[in-house]
């Protein structure tokens, strides 16, 4: 149990590690948790959607898609052009000992590696937690999302990705707030 209990430790930092692209923005934070739960949450959702696949995957692979981010931290763009973290080694040490590691490192594994349709619909819930985020600051009147967004929308994979995509982009970020709003 020991080596479980140590997994549930390194999960449980993800909550300190903050994501190193908000500071581009110039607005917003987030801790690697708070993103990966937005991302379990729209896979959930995507699921629910494109019912033929299977959703214990996808779910699963969202959830522990950033977990190496114990070990290496979180990088952004410009970070990623001088450090090469040792992903696969992070991997390796923090499931080692696991009796279930072998289905742990090949979640991450079929996420990096996209070819599955969960995968894809994993990677797609990933970029969409992140239009979610560029759309919120956006709407509180940041410009630096217009320049990102473009971007982001175009890493999409899947049609339902895009078309989610495209009507976060036509709802305000509090539209859910003021729709029930009443004095």
């Amino acid at each position: 149990m020991k080596p479980i209990a140590n997994l549930l430790f390194e999960a449980k930092m993800l909550k300190d590690i903050p994501r190193a692209g908000f500071a581009f923005l110039g607005a917003g934070k987030e801790s690697v948790a708070s993103h990966s739960f937005a991302v379990t949450f729209i896979a959930y959702v995507l699921s629910r959607l494109v019912p033929e696949i299977d959703a214990q995957r996808l779910i699963t692979m969202c959830l522990v898609h950033d977990l190496p981010e114990s070990r290496v931290g979180d990088q952004n763009y410009v970070n990623k052009q001088y450090i090469r973290p040792d992903e696969a080694r992070a991997v390796a040490d923090c499931t080692r000992h696991l009796p279930f590691a072998e289905d742990l490192s090949g979640l991450i594994d079929e996420f990096n590696g996209q070819t599955t349709q969960e995968a894809k619909l994993a990677h797609d819930a990933d970029q969409l937690a992140f239009i979610l985020d560029l759309k919120a600051v956006r709407d509180i009147g940041i410009k630096t999302p217009d320049k990102w967004l473009p971007v982001v929308r175009e890493r999409l994979k899947t049609d339902i990705g895009r078309q989610l995509a495209m009507e976060i982009l036509d709802t305000e970020w509090d539209a859910w707030w003021q729709d029930t709003y009443s004095e």
